[in-house]
């Protein structure tokens, strides 16, 4: 059987590739990739196409009624419901048609393809003073035909409703090859225009059959998202078959066009916050706001918000965004509602006119369908309720219920959402590893879709049903509309070749659960996972798949890095959720069936920069850096390493060992050598080797010591990491003059432990012992046992000198976010080890907190450059932010990562990637930046790539001051 199923994939593959032009695949990684999208379900498809135009569509459905394999619609597999997996041949629109086709700014249209992510119409469309009104919080990546699929909204829905309201004509292709240009109006006969003959009468005869049925049976609500819209097909709806179609998931027709209508945007906007004492009362005044206007009214509560700035006093809030033709006039109607509402009852409020304060407080809105997925004490949360609506003015009694109904079944959730529309988002804990989890999953569902109908909601207010909700559709619309629904799809699918299993005919609700296929028990792993108990399964489970990674572009004012890779490749498989995906598949072991030993993982995790920005950007905390170490070392255990591994993995040593012989081996790195030593060390052609250090920062260090031992204060420790000690020393050197300027008694620790944790003294002789290492080069190679080892020694020497609270001042910011993180998670069973970890500072921080009445000398000038991708993820540069303004260094630093990222830009094969990378942000800040603008940049590898790719030399931030010190003294 499974020979025959493997022969008719090799088959169905052939065919599709003489049949279309874009890509087909069905490789195990292609097709893992496809397994999930953001909801609780996975479903394995058997390839994936990549169509290129409408034509490519049609043949791909050509191909499947021949094979009679079913389809599946998808674009950024956001999808909440599950309406983006399939068992079939997964349509991916996301890779060619992408086209904005037209935008007629006179009659406000514009028509799209429906891979066109939403970013993208709004930016072309913002040109003209207009945008796309709905925009859930994925429209940096969200397409518009997943848009048009599920009807989404977003929180603008108050001002410029669903995008049903927004859609004017689609162009589609049912399963049997019919075209289809749905729009509204009728023709001579009454029917529905741009169909063919079959279709045209269908929908016909059954609208006219059922007109009192169409007329009665749907809830009266804004967000009514649930099963097919079949009341716009009404003669009083306008017949509108465009609007019907939206929101049928895929199930009908694969959408190859739309038109869509195009929205005057206000010229300034404000955001007025308003607190409440909680949930319910911000619920009960929602409702109450919508006649100023407001284009939104978002509620959130404490419990999801947490310690977030610029909120005024309260336990819950609303985000009432209002619109203006200038800035003064957006103010004064967001401070006459804040009058407005004061009068029944906020806490207190806050007008929030900043564009930058707007875009900080819009971002927790925007992130928390990832945030939401773990509970304050770190539990797991689901969606699978996501979005139920209720009319607005019924909103705070339906949550005081829906909690009781929580409390009931013993579980948790956060709502937050579109509260003037009735419409609320939640991540439940559901426990849907165990049966007896599944079945509380099951009867909550079934109680919680009898409270919906009861306020008369709709199961759905944005997300649509797929196979979360659609089979509780009976107890919203009733056993005769809902078989009314499943007449509809015959008609338009007699085949059931279209995304069969989502809404009409569903797969139950607790079928198909993504975390099935999962092992059992805890699979044995090297890393501590802190925040996941140990197990590896639940930190792969901590991607959701609101894929915030696959942004292509950094939104403006962000610092944010996550995900370098996806940006410069674009390819699924190198976004965070990707990988997440492919170590899932791994775990499950049903497509990707080698284990730790699995190509496709590797090759997926090859070009991940172990930047760590999706530990601090990713909304759920995914942090692909340690997942990459931890394969790795399974990867190659008992097997032979690529030789980059052996050489840069291993650099301390080398460099160490080297060191002696420093100006000989940089005379032969400019000989033909060069090349040979390269090949044979895995090092990229195109780099240049780094020059060693002719006397390493240690031993100026000492030398200096014996002739002048420091003056009296505070003692810090003073952190020699390998890059600084023998590639670039003026830093260790200009970090001494500025902590010595500022009080400070910075000594460097021994190499070995001292009796009783003595401090080293300046006639200590210089020791030939192996430097201390943080172990961030064997981390990232996933020499984990190497690293395990110097991390030990470095805990043996470090723990009694650091016992009276000094600090551990580290320059490398690598070097600082290894020793904060990957140190303690390597050592989990090392009670030493989370005390070292907290005792790390970064220069900035160290001055900050042991010197906060030192002031820098005033250098008055604009800066450029990067924030380390490790501080920003992993450390903070809030002081370093602070000590360049009173520095007088103006300007913000660049987000992304440079694309050298330690071993990664060095690798032979990762050049040009590592290029890509760095002209994302990089590069092309320092190339805008003015005459005079100081370039900073404090990691080593960033240094390195300006100085191999740009014409202006970056330098540590302890440089510049140590320079003005200078200038100072003079």
């Amino acid at each position: 059987m499974a020979d025959r199923t493997e022969t008719e994939k090799r088959d169905l593959t052939k065919d599709l590739a003489a049949a279309v032009r874009g890509e087909v695949s069905s490789a195990a990684a292609d097709r893992a990739l496809m397994t999930m999208d953001a909801s609780n379900y996975r479903r394995v498809p058997r390839a994936v196409v990549a169509p290129r135009d409408a034509e490519d569509v049609a043949a791909a459905l050509r191909v499947c009624r021949e094979h009679g394999v079913p389809v599946v619609p998808r674009g950024a597999g956001t999808s909440i419901a599950g309406q983006a997996t399939g068992v079939g041949v997964v349509l991916d629109f996301t890779r060619h048609m992408r086209r904005i086709v037209s935008l007629d700014p006179a009659a406000r249209t514009a028509v799209v393809e429906p891979g066109v992510i939403l970013d993208d119409l709004r930016a072309a469309a913002g040109a003209h003073g207009l945008t796309f009104g709905p925009d859930p919080s994925t429209h940096s990546r969200c397409t518009l035909g997943g848009m048009i699929g599920n009807n989404s909204c977003g929180s603008h829905s108050v001002a410029w409703g669903t995008t049903a309201d927004n859609v004017r004509e689609l162009e589609l292709l049912t399963y049997g090859g019919e075209r289809v240009r749905a729009g509204r109006g009728t023709g001579p006969t009454g029917a529905p225009t741009g169909l063919p003959p079959r279709l045209r009468d269908g929908v016909k005869s059954l609208v006219d059959a059922e007109l009192a049925l169409l007329r009665t049976g749907y809830p009266d609500l804004p967000r009514r998202i649930s099963g097919y819209a079949l009341d716009a097909l009404l003669p009083e709806q306008g017949t509108d078959l465009a609007r019907a179609l939206t929101g049928s998931e895929g199930t009908l027709g694969v959408l190859t066009e739309a038109t869509v209508r195009l929205v005057e945007t206000p010229a300034a906007r404000v955001l007025a916050v308003l607190g409440y004492p909680d949930e319910s009362a911000a619920a009960e005044a929602a409702h109450t706001l919508l006649p100023h206007k407001p284009m939104t009214v978002e509620g959130m509560a404490a419990d999801l918000v947490g310690s977030a700035a610029g909120l005024p006093e309260g336990g819950a809030w609303l985000f009432v965004e209002m619109g203006g033709a200038s800035p003064a006039e957006a103010a004064a109607r967001a401070e006459a509602l804040c009058r407005a509402a004061a009068a029944d009852g906020t806490t207190g409020h806050a007008v929030v006119t900043d564009p930058a304060g707007q875009r900080a407080l819009w971002r927790i809105r925007e992130d928390a369908s990832g945030t939401a997925t773990r509970m304050p004490d770190g539990s797991e949360a689901w969606p699978g309720w996501e979005d139920c609506a209720v009319p607005p003015a019924r909103l705070g009694p339906y949550l005081r219920d829906f909690r009781a109904l929580l409390a009931q079944h013993g579980l948790r959730g956060t709502p937050y959402g579109h509260f003037g529309d009735g419409c609320i988002h939640i991540r439940i804990d559901f426990d849907l590893l165990t049966p007896p989890g599944i079945r509380r999953f099951r009867d909550f569902s079934h109680d919680l879709a009898d409270l919906v109908v009861a306020h008369g909601g709709s199961l759905s207010g944005e997300h649509g049903d797929g196979q979360a909700r659609a089979e509780l559709l009976p107890k919203m619309y009733g056993p005769e509309l809902v078989g009314l629904f499943g007449r509809f799809k015959d008609l338009w699918d007699p085949a059931a070749g279209l995304n069969p299993g989502m809404l009409v005919r569903p797969d139950r609700l607790d079928d198909n659960l993504r975390f099935a296929p999962l092992p059992g028990r805890p699979v044995p792993v090297e890393f501590g996972y802190p925040h996941d108990n140990g197990d590896f399964s639940a930190a792969v489970r901590r991607c959701v798949g609101v894929a915030k990674c696959r942004n292509e572009k950094t939104a403006a004012g962000s610092a944010d890095v996550m995900c370098p890779s996806f940006r410069a490749t674009g390819e699924e498989q190198h976004s965070t959720r990707g990988r997440a995906r492919l170590l899932h598949e791994m775990l499950a072991g049903e497509v990707i069936t080698d284990g730790w030993r699995s190509p496709e993982v590797h090759d997926a995790l090859d070009l991940c920069l172990s930047c760590k920005g999706c530990r601090s950007d990713c909304p759920v905390g995914v942090d692909m850096a340690t997942y990459k170490a931890e394969f790795l070392h399974h990867h190659y255990e008992g097997r032979l390493r690529p030789a980059a591994h052996y050489s840069m993995g291993r650099l301390p040593q080398w460099l160490h060992a080297a060191a002696p012989a420093a100006p000989a081996v940089n005379a032969l790195a400019r000989t033909p050598l060069a090349a040979v030593a390269k090949r044979l060390a895995g090092v990229a052609p195109e780099r240049p080797l780094p020059a060693l250090a002719t006397e390493t920062f240690t031993r100026w260090w000492w030398r200096r010591r014996r002739a002048a031992p420091p003056a009296d204060g505070r003692t810090v420790l003073l952190w020699p990491d390998t890059f600084t000690n023998h590639l670039s020393p003026q830093v260790g050197r200009a970090a001494v003059r500025v902590l010595e300027a500022a009080g400070l008694r910075p000594l460097l620790p021994p190499t070995a432990p001292l009796p009783g944790g003595a401090l080293p003294q300046p006639a200590l002789p210089r020791l030939r012992r192996p430097p201390l290492c943080c172990g961030l080069t064997y981390v990232s190679t996933g020499q984990l046992d190497r690293a395990r080892a110097v991390m030990r020694r470095t805990l043996d020497v470090l723990t009694p000198l650091l016992a009276a609270g000094r600090p551990l001042v580290v320059l490398e910011p690598s070097c600082a976010a290894a020793l904060r993180t990957d140190l303690p998670e390597l050592l989990a069973d090392d009670p030493r080890a989370p005390r070292l970890a907290a005792s790390v500072r970064t220069f900035a921080q160290t001055l900050e907190d042991f010197a906060p009445d030192w002031r820098p000398p005033r250098l008055d000038r604009p800066v450029a450059g990067q924030t380390h991708c490790h501080q920003h993820a992993v450390l903070g540069d809030a002081a370093d932010r602070r000590l360049r303004e009173r520095a007088g260094l103006t300007g913000q630093l660049s987000g992304g990562c440079c694309g050298l990222a330690g071993n990664f830009g060095f690798e032979r094969g990762h050049y040009d990637i590592s290029v890509a990378c760095a002209e994302d942000q990089l590069l092309p800040a320092v190339r805008q930046s003015a005459p005079g603008t100081e370039i900073l940049a404090d990691g080593f590898s960033c240094r390195t790539q300006l100085d191999h790719l740009g014409d202006r030399p970056g330098r540590h931030l302890a440089e510049v001051l140590a320079e003005a010190l200078g200038e100072a003294d003079a």
